[in-house]
């Protein structure tokens, strides 16, 4: 029997599910797909992921992939100083997707999904008896007004303007969308507790993949054995922030300490400003690696110093599910279950440095903290259990009528 067709729109391919948004995008897909016939449209930012194209349609009804330069998308993202959209929507403004979506659009779809508040724009004219889903994931409008509070002016005033910018099109995609998720309860309250919000936002959790960063799994070592580890892209710009502040604040307060403590930061495409830590004051900064697991199972403690954190952090899952102790600030760990046992949390370098040396010194107290860890992961964010919230939505929606899940997929675990 023919089984039901439903458009999923993404702002990033969401393959191979190696970072934050590609591991959330991957997995929502991956699930629809076990029901639906899925159409796929997407766009990509970078050319080596041509390579997981042919990946995707043999998994999808039909797949659209629509390149975006994002040095071309920056300066034409300028354009929305002019019609006082956000600079992020107009980012991802493309004639050509705005073209696959439309050719989507015409067949019979019994739903439409779009990941991330930037992709919800192509679904905005409504389809009769058709329902539309938005995955926020974060509320990004808070993100940049976090960064406008961090950044000095004149850029700050940009952050500020565009915070605005995109609190006006969240609220009006909220109200227009017929099921709306953010990544935790407390990322779903900033859209809630908006006035002009009429339709409540729903909150389905960021998972891990416990089977796949196992701790009792093997290994191979690493060149050296880090005291600490960072993982997460580089190219990210709240990744960036907290690799710098931290080696040049907490970090050597720990090595006052412990002269011989070393720190890898590990993931793919950091910029000058990080490289620039390499080999300096114990520090060693990986670049891409092919599996992040190899460095977190060497690590003694995983730190997630962010500064700027929205919804439910993948590298602090990641960090417990593979049994490490966190050291964080806390907006790092907001929306994470089971953390208080897991995570030592601290709002200054002091008190980071002095978690980090503790820990260091202490290896009974990191292997309490690892098993409260992976535990807290494996009960409160199995993918399984977090998208059930959309399963209940789904069938809410009436979606689930007459569609049978074939198997899972596999996932990949590279920085």
């Amino acid at each position: 029997m023919k089984r039901p067709e439903i458009l999923f729109l993404a702002h990033r391919i969401p393959y191979p599910p190696d970072k934050g948004d590609k591991i959330r995008s991957w997995r929502l897909f991956e699930h629809l797909c076990r029901r639906f016939d899925v159409h796929l449209a997407c766009f990509i930012d970078d050319p080596g992921d041509h390579a997981h194209t042919a990946f995707l349609r043999a998994r999808s009804a039909s797949a659209a992939f629509i390149d975006l330069d994002p040095r071309t998308a920056r300066v034409k993202s300028m354009g929305a100083f002019l019609c006082g959209e956000p600079l992020s929507f107009h980012y991802f403004r493309s004639r050509r997707m705005a073209k696959a979506v439309s050719r989507a659009r015409e067949r019979p779809l019994v739903a439409e999904v779009a990941f991330s508040s930037a992709m919800a724009p192509y679904l905005e004219k409504a389809v009769l008896n058709r329902p539309r889903v938005i995955d926020f994931c974060d509320a990004d409008s808070e993100k940049w007004r976090q960064y406008g509070q961090t950044t000095h002016w004149p850029l700050s005033s940009v952050f500020r303007r565009e915070a605005e910018s995109v609190t006006d099109a969240e609220m009006s995609i909220a109200n227009w969308a017929d099921a709306a998720f953010a990544a935790s309860p407390e990322e779903a309250n900033v859209f809630n507790e908006r006035a002009r919000v009429r339709r409540e936002v729903d909150w389905l959790r960021n998972g891990v993949d416990a089977g796949a960063f196992d701790p009792g799994r093997f290994y191979p070592a690493p060149p050296f054995q880090p005291d600490v580890a960072f993982v997460g892209a580089m190219d990210y710009r709240a990744n960036a922030e907290a690799v710098l502040t931290f080696a040049r604040t907490t970090w050597p307060l720990v090595r006052a300490q412990s002269p011989d403590a070393r720190f890898a930061v590990v993931g793919r495409n950091p910029g000058p400003d990080v490289r620039a830590l390499d080999g300096r004051n114990g520090v060693t900064v990986t670049g891409a690696v092919c599996d992040v697991r190899i460095w977190l199972s060497a690590s003694k403690l995983v730190a997630a110093p962010l500064l700027v954190a929205r919804g439910v952090q993948n590298k602090v899952l990641e960090a417990m599910a593979m049994a490490k102790p966190v050291v964080a600030t806390p907006q790092a760990i907001a929306g994470v279950q089971g953390a208080h046992e897991a995570v030592c949390t601290a709002c200054d370098p002091p008190g980071l440095a002095a978690h980090i040396l503790e820990l260091i010194a202490d290896p009974e107290r990191r292997n309490y903290m690892g098993e409260k860890a992976r535990k807290a992961v494996i009960q409160h964010h199995d993918w399984g259990v977090c998208l059930s919230r959309l399963d209940a939505a789904f069938e809410r929606l009436r979606l689930y009528k007459s569609s049978s899940p074939p198997s899972s997929s596999s996932i990949l675990v590279s920085a």
